[in-house]
């Protein structure tokens, strides 16, 4: 019989944030596979969790695979953990649950917070149509993708690192128009912050800015 693979959410920042159910599952599966050991090994600190670690990610997942049918084919329980938030969701993920699937192993998902979800919650935006792009591409590409979604109507969802974050600003007031965005940065962090302005507004306080941490971007729907 086949094994189970867990898709586990962890905290996005704050570590109270996980869940009484992703802790026992951790504790219980046979091994948990991990974007960054490293990162793991902090939460695993926190919650005296003691199960064999894994790094799994884009770069070794092919290759693990090979290992990991095997055990699940002798029915071991696998869990899966991402730096952050929820696996699969612009983290490595996808590479496993196919795996799962095409040897009929039990997946199941034990939920937990997600960058997504967070933003949109504070935002107050519309949330009954919403597009998450993920990570955008960049320069000519991102352009053209702002290009190809400029009429639909939904709440635009996307993650931007720091350094790229005025370009993106700026591409989206070119293309988009002056929309109300909304900028949520290190979410439960210490250093949280959130912002609600104009994409104009935007794009003038964050010229030549300095800024750090990971960054959600919400652009109100075009109406």
């Amino acid at each position: 019989m086949s094994g189970e693979v867990y898709i586990v959410g962890t905290p996005i920042g704050n570590l109270e944030d996980i869940t009484l159910r992703a802790i026992r599952v951790l504790k219980e599966v046979d091994l948990v596979l991990a974007e960054d050991t490293r990162q793991a090994k902090k939460l695993f600190n926190v919650y005296s969790i003691k199960t064999p670690l894994m790094s799994y990610n884009t770069h070794n997942a092919k290759m693990r695979n090979r290992s990991l049918r095997n055990m699940l084919m002798e029915g071991k329980r696998l869990a899966l953990i991402s730096d952050a938030g929820m696996p699969s969701i612009s983290d490595p993920g996808k590479e496993l649950i196919l795996l799962a699937r095409e040897i009929e192993a039990k997946i199941d998902v034990v939920p937990g917070p997600s960058a997504l979800t967070t933003a949109l919650t504070a935002s107050g935006f519309e949330v009954s149509r919403v597009l998450f792009l993920g990570f955008l591409p960049r320069g000519k590409k991102r352009r053209r993708l702002f290009r190809e979604i400029s009429d639909i109507r939904a709440t635009l969802v996307f993650y931007e690192s720091p350094h790229r974050l005025w370009d993106t600003l700026k591409d989206a007031l070119d293309i988009l128009g002056d929309r109300e965005i909304f900028i949520a940065r290190e979410m439960t962090k210490l250093y949280q912050e959130y912002r609600l302005l104009s994409l104009s507004k935007a794009v003038e306080e964050y010229r030549g800015k300095e800024i750090k941490g990971e960054i959600t971007v919400l652009i109100r729907r075009f109406v």
